[in-house]
């Protein structure tokens, strides 16, 4: 099989030679954007081995001066002719120009609307801050944020449609929101699960596939429960929410799951290639290797070498 027949064979649960692979970091910021994170993705899907070409997105919807819920009207209606649209379409074009594997399956970051909304302002106010104001005017004046969260859904559309047209095979949907410290049930469901739900169906009318990860610790999986029959493949935090492969394979019958190793401290990060060989030897034993793309909770730390995750995929690839 070639990456590309793995990929498509793993998303559809059929038989395949060995385990699909996926892991991804951000580069540093002098390697992720321009000519520059042309040469980085490139870098690291030739030196590792992986199955899939995933590109990064760290051009982010522009900051806004948003001091109070009636600010969120300062957010524009923004087109694939804005900075920040260009330069990610440019980059993801270039990728795909210049890499010279073959056959291989490819996908584009897309962050979904709780990420992309608190965009603007996180620079100004600080992670932790910027999660409790989109709370409080959301509460405060929900129908203006709301309208905002709109235009924000219409450009990360036209970015998902723009990728399959340049030739990707989907997207990669980062959704956030979902940890219960933040939203009700009700106000995840109005406020994230609806727009996150237009950009996953306008990818699959354009022809992509989705990779849905969902992102973050102190979840309610729940809520995200019946989203297995929209996307192909779903990722989430099995350490960082003690949710296993297991729970997500119960919870999502209809998807593909994607994962098996903490981001931050397994084997991977801080083990010999022994151990990161017998760690997903073990996984796709306990898993099985039907619809199981080997994986990660989340991004890994950026100056992880890129030997050790070769090493990861290689013991994806081998044969049990």
């Amino acid at each position: 099989m070639n990456k590309k027949e793995r990929v498509i064979s793993t998303i559809e649960k059929k038989d395949v030679d060995v385990s699909p692979c996926c892991f991804s970091l951000h580069f540093h910021k002098d390697e992720a954007f321009g000519d520059e994170a042309v040469s980085s993705h490139l870098k690291f899907f030739e030196e590792t081995g992986m199955d899939i070409l995933k590109i990064m997105n760290e051009n982010l919807v522009p900051v806004v001066d948003i001091k109070s819920s009636l600010d969120w009207k300062k957010i524009p209606s923004y087109s694939l002719d804005d900075s920040f649209m260009k330069s990610q379409i440019d980059i993801t074009d270039k990728i795909l120009k210049s890499c010279k594997e073959k056959d291989i399956f490819s996908i584009g970051t897309i962050h979904g609307i709780c990420a992309s909304a608190i965009h603007p302002i996180e620079a100004i106010y600080g992670y932790e801050g910027t999660r409790q104001m989109l709370c409080d005017h959301l509460r405060e004046n929900k129908d203006i944020v709301l309208e905002a969260f709109q235009r924000i859904t219409d450009i990360i559309i036209s970015l998902a449609k723009k990728y399959i047209e340049l030739g990707l095979d989907g997207i990669y949907l980062a959704s956030l929101g979902a940890e219960t410290k933040w939203f009700t049930d009700t106000e995840f469901q109005e406020y994230i699960a609806e727009f996150d739900k237009q950009i996953i169906k306008a990818t699959k009318d354009a022809g992509g596939y989705v990779f849905f990860h969902i992102c973050k610790s102190g979840l309610d999986m729940n809520r995200y429960k019946g989203f297995d029959d929209i996307v192909d493949v779903i990722n989430w935090g099995v350490y960082e929410n003690n949710f296993s492969l297991e729970d997500g394979r119960k919870l999502f019958p209809n998807a593909a799951i994607m994962g098996g190793l903490s981001n931050r401290d397994n084997p991977l990060i801080t083990g010999t290639e022994t151990d990161i060989r017998n760690e997903i030897i073990n996984i796709r034993k306990n898993f099985g290797e039907k619809g199981l793309f080997i994986g990660a909770d989340c991004t890994l730390p950026t100056d992880l070498s890129y030997g050790k995750i070769k090493t990861a995929v290689e013991a994806s690839h081998s044969k049990i």
